[in-house]
């Protein structure tokens, strides 16, 4: 695969987050590129604490969004310790914005040739199988994207579809 250079694995630290990262890595390891790992704080949670903040309650946007990138290192942290990618070929970029936006400005700005996309985002609900933001990516970018599968799903998916066969 001498035409990918660039990987990009999008990190919403859910239950999938491991796999996810897993599988990016044994990409670009056989294809010998980067791995981007990135993560994007939502603009949207950011505004709710701004706003608690106006209220009088004593959190700000600022702290917030430290913390969680901080929570976020530690966890990436351990993730990516077990990896055989060579720690120089991964670098980790933090966004703060609307997801669906940054990733794309993302996908462009680096040149990146494929994305891995997990399964579903923060929520855990059973029926949500990919998540809006990964539907998206998957529609609108013009790199190649690979939605990650863990054996979970892919059980369940093979389930429903015997089930929906006469």
């Amino acid at each position: 695969m001498k035409n990918v250079r660039k990987v990009l694995v999008a990190l919403a630290f859910s239950d999938y987050a491991q796999g996810t990262f897993e599988f990016a890595a044994d990409f670009a390891h056989c294809s010998d590129a980067e791995l981007i790992v990135t993560s994007v704080i939502n603009e949207r949670d950011v505004e709710s604490v701004r706003t608690i903040s106006a209220m009088g309650y004593e959190v700000d946007g600022e702290h917030y969004v430290k913390s969680i990138k901080a929570e976020r290192e530690k966890i990436l942290e351990s993730i990516t310790a077990s990896s055989d990618l060579p720690r120089e070929r991964i670098r980790t970029i933090y966004l703060v914005g609307n997801p669906l936006e940054e990733l794309l400005k993302l996908i462009v700005e680096e040149g990146v040739d494929v994305v891995v996309m997990g399964p579903k985002g923060r929520t855990d609900l059973e029926q949500v199988l990919v998540g809006s933001v990964a539907e998206k990516i998957f529609r609108r970018s013009p790199a190649t994207v690979i939605s990650y599968r863990d054996e979970t799903i892919a059980k369940r998916l093979r389930k429903r579809f015997r089930q929906a066969r006469p």
